[in-house]
């Protein structure tokens, strides 16, 4: 597993179709749901005529831990749910990403949400290792 700058990443041989529903599977054993599904190559296409790479964002999130979180920052809400991506990279292969919430939190200088933000860091680390 690699860091992007942005997020935690992976890049994988599984096709893009096998990646996302074994990212769905490994959300749900770590108590996360998917909220929300992007077609971004679907929406490209549909509102601009782009072709682009087949790319979804799936919104994912663990209940406990954004109630948890909410409780100690309520406008907490902007940085839910936690997305992951899932996309067709140049080479043909799939590349796997999720938002690292210590990166995405470490601005907001709350040190109450460092031990939430450290558990999902967790959880989603090894989601993307799983895949």
């Amino acid at each position: 597993m690699a860091s992007s700058g942005l997020g935690l990443a992976k890049t994988t041989d599984l096709d893009y179709e096998q990646a996302i529903a074994k990212v769905i599977d490994e959300l749900k054993k770590e108590g996360f749901g998917v909220l929300t599904e992007i077609d971004v190559k679907e929406t490209l296409k549909k509102k601009l005529g782009i072709e682009f790479r087949p790319y979804k964002i799936l919104g994912a999130c663990n209940p406990t831990l954004a109630h948890q979180a909410l409780q100690k920052e309520v406008e907490l809400g902007m940085f839910l749910p936690c997305n992951v991506i899932v996309y067709r990279a140049d080479d043909g292969r799939t590349v796997v990403s999720a938002v690292d919430p210590k990166i995405a939190l470490g601005r907001l200088n709350r040190p109450q949400l460092e031990p939430i933000a450290d558990e999902v860091a967790a959880r989603l680390k090894r989601v993307i290792a799983a895949v």
